[in-house]
């Protein structure tokens, strides 16, 4: 193994054409975003340098603010339900005692499998302000609530969020459920034989050991929810108005539907760099030394 790892002309041989497919695939286009975020483009032609013009126009845009809001509630709700939810469906899983475990596990990545629009379609009909079923369901147990989901400003986004965080969430649980089969079990024999309960050793041993892979399952979900589109743009359009826009709605609206290209260039910058940002902190939160077992 040491002999082909002294080998810098193989290795290099090696790396070089995923190096080369990873630089024509991410570096340039990212290089180019950031080269046009700084001209007013309008996609065709060679455009005309005008500095920062277009990021002292982002921040004086009245959407920016609505956007990032948008963008912390939709990842609020995909950090509370994928994972909250999600390790307590692995913890579960993981348990041998339960039966019917393989089962469970199919059934719960199986909306991560169907496509975005079917299951936008079957949200929007569940949705429904008339004929929906959380509407139909709330007035069958009595309860004088009804609400217009898709349409109302104080709730729409979390609603779309939900879909998003329904659909995906069969992923993070599969994440975790690994990361929880990674533990060495005589941990949590260890810790029943001198009398923890078993979920109270999850709580201390289990889900502390699991630092590195909530630390990318937060990376995740966060920046899922800051870039979040799809599910807008299929459900209310960005509506009603402009009340579900997030940074990657304002892309497409500024790029595709005005043609300012150098503009949505430089909100895509801003963007990945707060993406990175939001990166850069959950690896310093979940910061710690390396358990080996």
């Amino acid at each position: 193994m040491k002999t082909y790892l002294a080998n810098k002309k193989a290795i290099a041989l090696f790396t070089l054409p995923a190096l080369l497919l990873y630089t024509i695939v991410v570096s340039y286009p990212v290089l180019q975003t950031l080269y046009r975020s700084f001209y007013d483009w309008n996609g065709l032609g060679a455009g005309t340098f005008n500095g920062i013009d277009n990021y002292i126009q982002l921040f004086q845009d009245p959407l920016l603010s609505r956007s990032l809001r948008n963008g912390g509630l939709f990842a609020l709700v995909l950090v509370v339900f994928q994972i909250g939810v999600g390790t307590v469906l692995a913890l579960v899983c993981s348990d041998p005692k339960v039966r019917g475990r393989k089962i469970l596990k199919a059934g719960y990545f199986i909306p991560v499998v169907l496509s975005v629009t079917v299951v936008c379609q079957l949200w929007i009909a569940m949705y429904d302000p008339t004929s929906g079923l959380f509407n139909k369901l709330f007035q069958a147990l009595g309860i004088p609530y009804q609400q217009n989901w898709l349409t109302s400003p104080a709730v729409s986004i979390i609603a779309i969020a939900f879909v998003n965080a329904w659909q995906f969430m069969g992923f993070q649980f599969s994440l975790l459920y690994a990361g929880v089969k990674s533990i060495p079990e005589q941990y949590l024999e260890a810790a029943t034989i001198d009398g923890c309960s078993k979920w109270k050793a999850h709580l201390k041993i289990t889900i502390p050991m699991m630092a590195e892979t909530y630390k990318f399952c937060f990376i995740l979900a966060i920046t899922s929810g800051i870039g979040a589109f799809i599910q807008m743009l299929i459900m209310t359009s960005g509506g009603p108005g402009t009340t579900n826009y997030t940074l990657t709605y304002m892309i497409y609206r500024y790029a595709f539907m005005e043609s300012k290209y150098g503009y949505a260039c430089a909100i895509s910058v801003f963007l990945v760099v707060l993406s990175l940002i939001a990166t850069l902190i959950i690896n310093r939160l979940f910061a710690r030394e390396r358990i080996t077992y």
